[in-house]
C-alpha cells in the first residue's frame, strides 16, 4: 500500500472489487488478457455481443482503481503547500464542485480537490441504482452522462499529476506505469468519444505523441 503521513490516507480510497463469478468480472478478465496482448486500441473495443453501458462500467470501475494507487504513490509530494491550487500547468485551474454538497465551485488546494474527487468518484461507482453489479439489472437512462463526468475529472487527476508531479513519479520509476494506464484510459475515452476535445487540452500533446505511436 502506498500510503504515507495521515492525510494521504484519507486520499487513498479503498479498492473497487468488481464481484468474482459476476458477468462484470469475466468482462474485466477479457479486458486484463487483451491489454495483456500489448495492442492497446484493440484491447479498449466493445467485445463482440457485450452491452456498451456494462463495458463502460467495468473500465470506469478499473481506470477509478488504477489513478487512486497511481495518486497513492505520490501523495507525499502533492500538499497543501507544494499544491495549493489544483491546476493542470499554468493554464489550467479546477475548481470543485458535485452538484449536492457543493454547489458553487471552490477554490481549493490539489490534495483537497482530489479527495473531493475521488470520494464523489466512490459514491457513484457504489451506488447500486447507477452502476448494477447484478445481471439483468438495467443501467440508468442517465448512466453514460455519469459515466463522462466521472472519466472527465479521473482525467485531471492524470493532468495534474503529468503537469506538477512527473519529476517524482520519475524518480519513482513509476513512468512506464502511468504512461501505460493514462493511454490505456485515453484510447478507451476516444474508442466511444467520452471526454469532449476541449477537456483534453491540458494533455493534448502528450495525447497525440501516444497515438502517433500507435498508428
Amino acid at each position: 500500500c502506498f500510503v504515507s503521513g495521515s492525510r494521504s490516507s484519507k486520499t487513498f480510497k479503498p479498492k473497487k472489487n468488481i464481484p468474482e463469478g459476476s458477468h462484470q468480472y469475466e468482462l474485466l478478465k477479457h479486458a486484463e488478457a487483451t491489454l495483456g496482448s500489448g495492442n492497446l486500441r484493440q484491447a479498449v473495443m466493445l467485445p463482440e455481443g457485450e452491452d456498451l453501458n456494462e463495458w463502460i462500467a467495468v473500465n470506469t470501475v478499473d481506470f477509478f482503481n488504477q489513478i487512486n494507487m497511481l495518486y497513492g504513490t505520490i501523495t507525499e509530494f502533492c500538499t497543501e503547500a507544494s499544491c495549493p491550487v489544483m491546476s493542470a500547468g499554468p493554464r489550467y485551474e479546477y475548481h470543485w464542485a458535485d452538484g449536492t454538497n457543493i454547489k458553487k465551485p471552490i477554490k481549493c488546494s490539489a490534495p483537497k480537490y482530489i479527495d473531493y474527487l475521488m470520494t464523489w468518484v466512490q459514491d457513484q461507482l457504489d451506488d447500486e441504482t447507477l452502476f448494477p453489479s447484478k445481471i439483468g439489472v438495467p443501467f440508468p437512462k442517465n448512466f453514460m452522462s455519469v459515466a463522462k463526468t466521472i472519466l472527465k475529472r479521473l482525467f485531471r487527476v492524470y493532468a495534474h499529476i503529468y503537469h506538477q508531479h512527473f519529476d517524482s513519479v520519475m524518480r519513482l520509476q513509476e513512468e512506464a506505469h502511468l504512461n501505460t494506464s493514462f493511454k490505456h484510459f485515453i484510447f478507451f475515452v476516444q474508442e466511444f468519444n467520452l471526454i469532449d476535445r476541449r477537456e483534453l487540452a491540458p494533455l493534448q500533446e502528450l495525447i497525440e505523441k501516444l497515438g502517433s505511436k500507435d498508428r
